[in-house]
């Protein structure tokens, strides 16, 4: 196998790593690779900080080992190699009937990536997590090709799901798919005027999906408002696709400065009617409504950008506020920023769902940004919540353990199951998530 030297980013495109690279397309290619040279799997590196990076180490990219190896179509069992993406397997069997049950923003997530991020979607409240419908994870660790499953060797299973990669390399899983009718969406729209009613609407929804569009430039009484956006399957004729755009260059400064968001954002509030508005929408259209502008990262420019998330207790909903008064009044915030009601559902140690409230805020790389998210991490560590690995690039290791009541019994048995350190990564580094010290 050529190893290939190889600078690549993750999403936020604010940290990078440099490392040799090898592209395995043949699951015996994979094998000899995990056997002869143990390191970190990697997909499309849509994880937003450094979960995917390993400086000055070696890689294996899992893009190329996306075939699926079986499929029970009474039962909607799917085997998969690691590498697939979970928008290829909504395109593949949505017209046969069945969906991922849980999928995440967007289509270009491999499912090695969902699993070891135990990602969630628009369907929490209902589904639980990504994890919660996986029933069985192929692992690779040395010459060692072990299948874990909820009830064999059942503490490793717990280990992966959410546990970025640290267990070994997931060469194949097999995933309880749910039905669905069709390959549509009925999708209805409607506005809140302000955070109250914003967390109420989330609160009383009864759809299968549900997720809430935030302004975070609208301060005073507006403070809140936006769009909550509920949506069911359904079958139907398909809507016509969207031509995929992309953002061929790093987009310059001014584009994201705070009056042109507050602009953008006062439009795509009036958008929907104040009666609201329901429409037919394709699946991919609805999940993964970014992945029609292709490289949309580059649109906060060459220096990136950091995606705050967290998600605090039902009983936290004014520390939330703060939180977002803070966003509000700092004027640093970009139009992509979404608060979903989750439920308890969680399948590892280390997984981020909790039954509350989710903030998901992109911001600009810039210091007054670094201060912020610096700030409201001290406020979720204060409301009892917790970060989302998948998308942290600045959290300190002491208020990412307190956040993980979990994290020991974790970091014991990966250290016990990789006693090399062999899958450390940039991120497990910077937190030193593999010590398994409590925190006082």
């Amino acid at each position: 196998m050529v190893w290939k030297n190889s600078t690549y980013a993750g999403w936020g495109r604010v940290l990078t790593a440099t490392a040799d690279m090898a592209r395995p397309e043949r699951a015996r290619n994979l094998t000899a690779i995990a056997a002869d040279t143990p390191c970190p799997a990697i997909g499309n590196c849509r994880s937003y900080g450094d979960a995917s990076l390993n400086d000055g180490g070696r890689v294996i990219d899992m893009t190329r080992m996306n075939r699926i190896i079986d499929f029970d179509q009474e039962a909607g069992v799917v085997a998969v190699e690691a590498g697939i993406t979970i928008g290829d397997l909504a395109h593949v069997f949505a017209p046969r009937g069945w969906l991922p049950a849980v999928m995440p923003g967007t289509g270009f997530a491999t499912i090695g990536g969902c699993i070891a991020h135990d990602v969630h979607g628009k369907n929490h409240h209902n589904e639980g997590s990504f994890g919660q419908h996986v029933l069985s994870i192929t692992l690779l660790n040395g010459e060692k090709r072990t299948v874990a499953s909820p009830k064999r060797n059942s503490a490793l299973f717990r280990a992966t799901i959410g546990g970025i990669g640290q267990t070994g390399v997931i060469a194949e899983a097999k995933l309880q798919l749910k039905p669905c009718p069709g390959d549509v969406m009925m999708v209805t729209e409607r506005r809140a005027a302000g955070w109250d009613e914003h967390i109420s609407l989330l609160d009383q929804s009864r759809a299968t999906y549900c997720v809430g569009w935030l302004d975070t430039t609208a301060t005073g009484g507006d403070l809140g408002r936006g769009i909550i956006e509920e949506a069911e399957l359904a079958a139907g004729l398909l809507p016509k696709a969207k031509t995929p755009k992309s953002v061929p260059i790093n987009a310059p400064g001014f584009a994201l400065s705070n009056p042109i968001v507050r602009s953008f954002n006062a439009a795509y509030y009036r958008r929907v009617p104040a009666s609201g508005r329901s429409t037919v929408k394709r699946i991919d259209d609805f999940f993964f409504p970014l992945d029609k502008i292709h490289d949309w990262n580059k649109l906060y420019g060459k220096r990136g950008f950091y995606q705050f998330q967290n998600v605090v207790g039902l009983d936290q909903t004014d520390a939330l506020k703060a939180m977002l008064e803070l966003v509000a009044g700092a004027g640093l915030s970009s139009p992509l920023a979404v608060l979903k009601r989750m439920g308890p559902g969680r399948a590892g140690h280390m997984s981020f769902p909790m039954e509350g409230y989710t903030l998901a805020v992109d911001f600009p790389a810039k210091p007054a940004a670094v201060e912020l998210i610096s700030m409201l991490e001290d406020m979720t560590v204060d409301a009892g919540g917790r970060l989302y690995l998948a998308k942290d690039a600045l959290a300190s290791g002491s208020a990412i353990k307190a956040m993980y009541p979990e994290h020991a019994d974790w970091a014991k048995l990966i250290n016990k199951t990789d006693p090399e350190g062999r899958f450390e990564t940039d991120m497990t580094r910077r937190l030193d998530l593999r010590s398994a010290e409590e925190q006082s």
